[in-house]
């Protein structure tokens, strides 16, 4: 099984940019959607399977915060795992996502090592980590994340 990948976040180079370290990550992609902000994010979770969301906090229209409530409020999305990617960095803010049941959070800027380590370590407790290691280069030799 690849991993279905929805980047939510407001710069359209940024969003190419974790598209690119993902595909470098080793993870098996079977497609990867995009939207600018979290209400783009819920409209394209209506028609799409999705495995795991990559969200930006600060986004006009919807936040990321404001669009992980409406998941967790939702029977069908609530174990979803979201991952943070954002400059925010507060500790309050943190705490909120947390809270809210976020599977992990990477502050900009990053190294893509950091998104590739949390995002396997959020897909093995949504999915196991035999399915995680089955669908990833995990492990392999060729680890190197290098641009």
């Amino acid at each position: 099984m690849a991993f279905n990948i929805l980047i939510v976040d407001d710069s359209g180079t940024m969003r190419a940019l974790v598209k690119r370290v993902v595909e470098m990550s080793g993870i098996m992609v079977g497609e990867f959607h995009e939207a600018g902000n979290g209400r783009e994010g819920l409209d394209i979770l209506e028609d799409n399977w999705i495995d795991v969301i990559l969200c930006d906090i600060n986004m006009p229209v919807m936040n990321g915060i404001d669009m992980l409530r409406r998941l967790k409020a939702n029977d069908v999305e609530r174990n979803l795992p979201v991952i943070f990617i954002t400059t925010e960095g507060g500790e309050k803010m943190m705490a909120e996502a947390r809270a809210l049941g976020a599977a992990g959070y990477v502050k900009k800027p990053f190294v893509p090592e950091t998104i590739k380590e949390v995002m396997l370590k959020a897909l093995e407790a949504a999915y196991g980590a035999e399915q995680v290691a089955e669908n990833t280069g995990a492990g392999s030799e060729e680890d190197d994340m290098d641009f």
